[in-house]
């Protein structure tokens, strides 16, 4: 019988560095990621900042970082708009800034021509200053750490790990869904982190561990059953559920419509339902590690299945 080894992959996930990464990334020292802020006495945007760090993880952990230009600009804000969707467009006048798409892989050994690609929006709201701690900088955090538990593993498929950015527009996972098409990329599976945890207070409060698998058609609900399989099969813990929407949206959704069907978002509770979504009050320290902990290895166990 073949050796199984998603148990000591998930063993080896690390609530400290995915707590690291999170408050690097949206407390201190950068207090968000968006391309029309830079620190005082700094030579870069925040999200400029972000991306180095990003890449500097990445870099230890042995991958080669790709680096793809997409030209965004920032959101206005309305603010007769409710509070969570007070973005707006941009004027025809203003600035345009080159935002990136970070990649890095490991080859398959058997496949390589067929990916899984796991992608999270590592920018927080251009048009607002909000840490953007759940939306997406946890995202991004559990991103990492499987990378980083993955770094040494040598999967069947290739394993594609994507950092773009959605809350600048145009969002910069439509330029990384439509290369991959116009290349002739085999993407077998995609898989949106974005928001793990996140939920109502009172459920924080009351311990539930929770985490919504989002599909839009059939090859989308195949991925959801297999996270609530790898849940169950490794007692992993959480309370997976499953949500179909009737038409794709966020990072997974450009993939969708380019053609990879088999794309589904990772989030902690659908409708949405963190009380600070896209306000000021979205800090690192409101964060439930102990549930994104539980999610991250949900997903990463669900790689690991795809990848082989």
């Amino acid at each position: 019988m073949s050796h199984d080894p998603i148990p000591g992959l998930l063993q080896q996930v690390d609530q400290e560095m995915i707590r690291r990464h999170l408050f690097f990334l949206a407390a201190d020292p950068l207090p968000y990621r968006k391309v029309n802020y830079t620190l005082p006495g700094h030579s870069k945007s925040t999200l400029d900042e972000a991306d180095d760090y990003i890449q500097a993880q990445l870099e230890s952990w042995g991958y080669a970082v790709e680096r793809e230009g997409c030209p965004v600009q920032a959101f206005r804000r309305d603010r007769s708009k409710p509070i969570t969707a007070q973005y707006s467009p941009p004027h025809a006048d203003d600035p345009w800034y080159t935002a990136y798409n970070l990649y890095a892989r490991r080859p398959g050994r058997v496949q390589p021509e067929e990916t899984i690609v796991v992608v999270s929006h590592k920018d927080s709201q251009s048009w607002i200053d909000s840490p953007g701690a759940y939306d997406n900088a946890i995202g991004t955090a559990a991103n990492l750490e499987i990378a980083r538990v993955l770094s040494q593993y040598e999967p069947a498929r290739t394993i594609c790990f994507l950092y773009c950015n959605e809350e600048h527009t145009p969002w910069t996972s439509v330029t990384a869904a439509r290369r991959a098409r116009e290349r002739g990329d085999r993407i077998v599976a995609v898989l949106n982190i974005d928001a793990v945890g996140g939920k109502p207070q009172a459920e924080i409060e009351a311990g539930r561990k929770t985490n919504v698998t989002v599909y839009v058609g059939p090859e989308g609900e195949r991925l959801a059953a297999l996270m609530a399989e790898v849940n169950r099969a490794y007692g992993i813990g959480l309370e997976q559920s499953s949500f179909h929407t009737p038409t794709p949206g966020d990072d997974h959704g450009s993939f969708i419509k380019e053609g990879f069907l088999a794309a589904v978002a990772n989030i902690g509770s659908y409708p949405y339902a963190d009380p600070f979504y896209h306000q000021e009050g979205d800090t690192a320290a409101r964060v439930d590690l102990a549930n994104v902990l539980l999610a991250t290895q949900a997903s990463l166990g669900t790689v690991v299945r795809l990848a082989g």
